[in-house]
């Protein structure tokens, strides 16, 4: 390998003469060899926008001279396209404020920004490209830049595919009387696209829940430099590069009113992926019920089809297992973990700064990915494929002693109760148990215990009925 050298002010060090790269990265590549966890390209993608951004407001300002300007937000717009991937190896376990990975970003926008400036000029890392920033105020920034992003770029496209899914399912469904179960045990009737609209309505809530907390991502720490003083920085340039940032991106990102907060709070992100966290529950809850439902196929619930996507077993022949659902429970098994992570670490704000920030943003991207990742694969290859055992749900249903509940208002609840009783212990059915009882004759049982009565579908379903 060709190496080229470079220096900070430390000293001089050794760089690979391939990447655009410099001495503090290097120093960082060398000083953190722990783990596999690279800084999440997200943040790349992120910070490129900010120092764009942060080069035009310098450049209205009259700090930045136009070339300087120009160039450097030519190589930012080369970074968010893709091109330079393979220059920023950074480990996510590294320094607490991130200020490596903020160099690394400096370092490479200057070499390729001097680059395409040629003879006109060198860009330093620090005086052009880093102009009015600190990594202190930068890292938190890109933060709020990048999880927002993801939530609306990659988790909402996501669940609005799943929400559709599951409208089309709980519309075909919705005349579909079965047995509800509560405490894992028979209930009252319901139809199965009343049940399928409680697991729509969870992906709803959650996404509101997310949509609300993710405004608070809105709010940005630039400007604030090293603790929140805004030193070295004009008073008006956290202003000026969120606005920046709303034309590059289409958010409406603003200059947090309180910079210190900024630097030592991450309750945003936290409150972010609490909701992230109220999403991977509800995705459990649902991954569970469908794997649930379509236990068997002879010998469990099998109420539902899922389809067949590979074979189950390596030792029993034809056997299909709920693979999606597995895999959508084992992500939110993740993000409950990562959601303790990112709690932990913004509790660690000391004085002027929280020194935990790669790892917050580390785990809250991966949160997101994965989120819609396992969301989109389930979707895809399991909701989507759903299909009702008809004969099963029916005659579930017609054997369940929980019919009775209907009785309550006419013979009351003490009788009812006998007659599920006797049935259960007599082994009859619960019409033979109720005849036999003389509480009621046929008529009346045939009258009152009707599952459809018992499901409150609209009048309009029941006449058509």
């Amino acid at each position: 390998m060709e190496f080229r050298i470079e220096h900070d002010t430390l000293g001089e060090m050794k760089v690979p003469a391939d990447k655009y790269w410099g001495a503090q990265t290097q120093r960082s590549v060398e000083n953190f060899p722990i783990g596999t966890e690279k800084m999440p390209i997200e943040m790349i993608y992120a910070f490129a926008h900010l120092k764009k951004a942060a080069a035009a407001a310098n450049g209205e300002l009259g700090k930045l001279p136009e070339n300087k300007m120009n160039v450097i937000i030519e190589a930012c717009d080369e970074i968010l396209a893709g091109k330079w991937d393979q220059h920023f190896p950074l480990v996510v376990w590294q320094t607490g404020s991130g200020t490596q990975s903020n160099m690394n970003v400096n370092e490479v926008v200057a070499r390729r920004a001097s680059e395409l400036a040629g003879k006109e000029g060198f860009i330093h890392p620090n005086d052009d490209v880093n102009m009015s920033q600190s990594s202190n105020d930068t890292f938190p920034t890109a933060m709020h830049i990048a999880v927002y992003d993801e939530i609306e770029k990659r988790l909402k496209v996501a669940l609005e595919q799943f929400k559709k899914t599951l409208k089309k399912k709980e519309k075909k469904y919705m005349d579909v009387i079965k047995i509800g179960r509560t405490h894992l045990q028979d209930a009252t009737p319901l139809t199965l696209g009343q049940e399928i609209s409680g697991w729509r309505h969870m992906i709803v809530r959650s996404e509101e829940m997310i949509d609300q907390a993710k405004e608070g991502l809105l709010n940005l720490a630039i400007g604030g430099t090293a603790v929140g003083t805004g030193i070295n920085a004009d008073s008006t340039f956290g202003e000026q590069t969120a606005k920046q940032l709303k034309k590059q991106t289409g958010y409406s990102f603003v200059s947090s009113k309180n910079k210190f907060h900024a630097l030592t709070s991450h309750d945003e992100m936290v409150f972010v992926h609490g909701a992230l966290k109220a999403l991977a529950a509800d995705s459990m809850k649902i991954a569970n019920d469908v794997r649930w439902l379509a236990s068997g196929p002879r010998s469990g619930l099998g109420e539902l089809s899922i389809p067949a996507n590979e074979p189950g077993s390596s030792i029993m022949p034809g056997k299909v297992n709920p693979t999606q659902s597995e895999a959508l429970t084992m992500v939110a098994v993740q993000v409950f973990g990562n959601d303790a992570a990112v709690g932990f670490a913004a509790s660690q704000g000391n004085f002027e700064l929280n020194v935990f920030k790669p790892v917050i943003v580390y785990n809250t991207l991966q949160s997101i990915r994965l989120l819609a990742d396992g969301i989109r694969s389930f979707d895809e290859r399991c909701a989507s494929g759903i299909e009702a055992n008809l004969d099963v749900i029916r005659g579930l249903m017609e054997q369940s002693l929980m019919l009775v509940t209907a009785l309550n208002p006419h013979i009351g609840y003490e009788k009812a109760a006998k007659i599920a009783k006797t049935a259960h212990k007599e082994g009859t059915t619960l019409k033979e148990a109720a005849l036999a009882s003389g509480y009621l004759n046929e008529e009346e049982y045939d009258r009152w215990i009707d599952p459809l009565q018992m499901v409150n579908l609209s009048e309009k379903k029941k006449k058509k009925k």
